[in-house]
């Protein structure tokens, strides 16, 4: 990619990329910041166990030294001694070995977090490209690793020497201490010295932490043409995702029509809407199970009329239960006055087919409340069309 290419990228990474790059074993990480938690524990841990660790190796070496007649000729009780000394210079050392072990696990949480990556085990050939090689060791950041590198080495060396120095007659003075006390000051000595000297790492993991994050992030980063290109993936051709919406509506219109045959009444404006209505003893106020306007209302009255469900033309309670309810819910606490009229008709023409009563009178005056009619509040209160029932 040129240079003018990478000026360009001024846009941070998506999360869609971020997660491709996871996925790929690309994560920010700090081999100082490590490095340093694992060695600032070690020090740690072999300051305050270090007069423990020096006297059982003490204790285990003059046992190694010493033999006496019996174990000369008795190699089983030799071979038991000689266990037993590495058991005890095995415990000595676990303290120090544990903490290390878990500071290790732990570290990559610090800056990146743990991450397995099957594809970052696989062979990649262009990694073996010499050009390639050579332009990295020339890169940018190949110049920051080596200037690093020198800095690393300039503070641990100054750091050193300083220590060093400063205990220069602590160590001459052991020649003159018990084996026991040299022993433990010994430990001590080992201990704080490695735990300044390491310390000293913690000035470039505290400086190498955040820029190898923000290296990462300025690695990811896009132009704006990757933004583009990326958001057409993500979101689809408009095309293809439009028929999905047509096929989904008419997925939709088609369920719902198969409910109209189960309705106990059609509501209609009367070409406008259409609303049909279905209630059953005991399971609450009546539902909503197909709407429409236009065609669908034009669908959804030739059905009804082909299964033989009444219809009752009521412009207003169209209107309102087209506007306030959706498919499959019950209808609003303000309609129900009206909706039962309507109902209490239908009930009336069932009888009267069945030779049960006299023809019922078809509702005029329905309670539609102004404010639950979209199209003409103020008309609400007006009695609606006589235009007749059909079944």
């Amino acid at each position: 990619m040129s240079d003018d290419s990478d000026a360009e990228k001024t846009e941070d990474a998506s999360p869609r990329k971020i997660e491709k790059a996871r996925e790929e074993g690309d994560v920010p990480r700090s081999r100082e910041l490590a490095t340093f938690t694992v060695l600032m524990t070690a020090g740690a841990c072999l300051w305050a166990f270090g007069g423990m660790l020096v006297g059982r190796l003490a204790t285990s070496l003059k046992s190694g030294l010493t033999l006496d007649r019996e174990q000369i000729f008795n190699p089983n009780i030799l071979l038991e001694r000689i266990l037993n000394d590495i058991v005890s210079v095995m415990l000595a050392c676990l303290p120090i070995a544990g903490a290390v072990m878990l500071i290790a696990l732990i570290s990559p949480m610090l800056i990146g977090g743990w991450l397995f990556s099957a594809k970052a085990f696989m062979p990649n050939f262009g990694k073996l490209n010499p050009i390639k090689g050579i332009g990295n060791m020339f890169s940018k950041n190949a110049l920051v690793e080596l200037l690093k590198a020198i800095i690393k080495t300039i503070v641990i060396g100054v750091v050193a020497w300083i220590v060093v120095s400063g205990q220069k007659e602590a160590m001459l003075g052991l020649a003159v201490e018990p084996l026991n006390e040299s022993s433990a000051h010994v430990g001590d000595m080992i201990g704080r010295s490695f735990l300044f000297i390491t310390g000293a790492l913690g000035v470039i993991a505290l400086i190498d932490g955040p820029y190898q994050l923000w290296h990462w992030k300025d690695k990811l980063k896009m132009t704006r043409q990757e933004m583009i290109q990326e958001s057409k993936e993500s979101d689809g051709n408009p095309q293809i995702k439009g028929k999905i919406r047509q096929m989904q509506r008419e997925m939709a219109r088609g369920r719902m029509m198969q409910n109209v045959p189960t309705a106990d009444v059609i509501v209609t404006n009367p070409t406008h809407y259409a609303v049909a209505l279905k209630y059953a003893d005991g399971k609450g106020a009546p539902r909503v199970v197909a709407k429409g306007v236009d065609d669908v209302a034009a669908k959804i009255r030739e059905m009804g009329a082909e299964n033989k469900v009444p219809m009752l033309e009521a412009p207003a309670l169209a209107r309102a239960l087209f506007k306030h309810t959706e498919i499959d819910e019950e209808i609003p606490e303000k309609l129900y006055s009206a909706v039962a009229e309507v109902l209490a008709y239908v009930y009336q023409l069932r009888a009267y087919k069945k030779g049960e009563g006299d023809y019922p009178d078809r509702p005029t005056r329905l309670k539609v409340p102004a404010e639950m009619d979209p199209l003409n509040p103020a008309s609400q209160q007006r009695p609606a069309p006589d235009n007749g029932a059909t079944e």
